[in-house]
């Protein structure tokens, strides 16, 4: 990528934000009203008067509604609210009337508790102090785009953000961007945790963001993650050997007797939340992996499951009954994807 900083390109930049809803071109920081109007009032317009937006409760608020060809090259968003999942965001492609992305806002950007920092490092997705949430999938359009933020708590939230973009031609090949929330809470004994399913096209999948809350004692990661791709039926075509072997890590994640967080370009344990010892129930790990240099390429179709496997007596496996949730990542050439009912304020709730 730094190659081409030194190279023409016929891109107009624009950028949506409060200081500058549409975007257009020598429009931003002309508010008159706006969150920050008190603070400016010794200084008038270009001041700071629309830093922010108050989203109320149980209102959905447009972030953007863009026309036109280009692609989304980056987000930056932070809020007053402390309660992860409140907020819902959703991303509708080309005047789409169903959106392509449908994720609480926390968890998109791999941060599904808000209650204790951690930083992220990598190349998709940046967390930093105190809760700057970035990211940095390119997300393509060709007639345009539509973004929104959906308020489902009972208390008004203060939101700053800001959509970096660009207007260019589209390329005839490229793809739409998706993101898809699921949980469940507990996982039935037996059962097998679904991350993606119900996926038709051609695309490539490129992440998988999980937040994992143990509900048994002992090593809670022993299960396989599968990818059936193209027709794939009982057995899938790719099968992992283990959660942390997935997430790039091995051996527990342990490290002299307790679990050690990392977070590097592709793959991470950026938090875990704590309990007094490493292998005691109710901990949450908080665990990404970007399939960036590596994506998951399918013709047809693709469906993701993972195991929740522990151990118990005699050296046998466990079937664990967790607390799981996960966001889908994956380009495709589709926009008619059916995905499942997000579910409510209390069914998203992290007690």
């Amino acid at each position: 990528m730094l190659s081409n900083l030194c190279k023409k390109h016929d891109i107009e930049s624009f950028s949506i934000s409060p200081e500058n809803f549409t975007g257009e071109k020598g429009c931003g920081g002309k508010a008159e009203t706006g969150t920050g109007a008190s603070c400016a009032r010794d200084l008038g317009i270009g001041w700071k008067i629309s830093p922010s937006v108050l989203i109320e409760a149980q209102e959905t608020f447009t972030l953007a509604d863009v026309q036109g060809e280009g692609a989304i090259k980056h987000i930056w968003v932070t809020d007053a609210s402390y309660r992860g999942r409140e907020l819902i965001l959703r991303i509708y492609w080309d005047n789409n009337p169903t959106p392509s992305v449908e994720v609480p806002l926390s968890d998109f950007f791999a941060s599904a508790s808000y209650t204790e920092f951690r930083q992220i490092s990598s190349l998709a997705v940046c967390v930093n102090p105190a809760r700057g949430l970035n990211c940095y999938w390119e997300m393509p359009y060709r007639k345009g785009f539509r973004a929104t933020l959906e308020n489902i708590s009972d208390h008004p939230i203060t939101v700053y953000y800001q959509i970096d973009c660009e207007r260019k031609a589209i390329p005839e090949d490229a793809l739409y961007f998706h993101a898809q929330f699921r949980r469940t809470n507990p996982l039935p004994y037996k059962g097998v945790y679904t991350i993606l399913d119900g996926i038709k096209g051609r695309g490539q999948y490129v992440g998988t963001y999980m937040y994992w809350g143990v509900n048994n004692n002992g090593w809670w990661g022993e299960g396989e993650i599968k990818f059936y791709l193209d027709g794939d039926q009982e057995f899938p075509t790719i099968c992992g050997t283990g959660t942390e072997d997935y997430f790039c890590g091995a051996y527990n994640f342990d490290v002299n007797g307790k679990y050690l967080e990392y977070t590097t370009p592709y793959a991470g344990m950026s938090k875990v939340d704590k309990t007094d010892e490493t292998y005691q129930a109710n901990r949450r790990f908080n665990l990404y992996r970007w399939h960036i240099t590596d994506p998951i390429y399918f013709q047809k179709d693709i469906r993701i499951t993972i195991q929740a496997l522990g151990w118990r007596s005699g050296g046998r496996y466990l079937p664990r009954m967790d607390d799981i949730s996960s966001v889908a990542y994956w380009y495709s050439d589709t926009l008619e994807d059916v995905y499942p009912q997000l579910p409510d304020a209390d069914a998203l709730e992290i007690i």
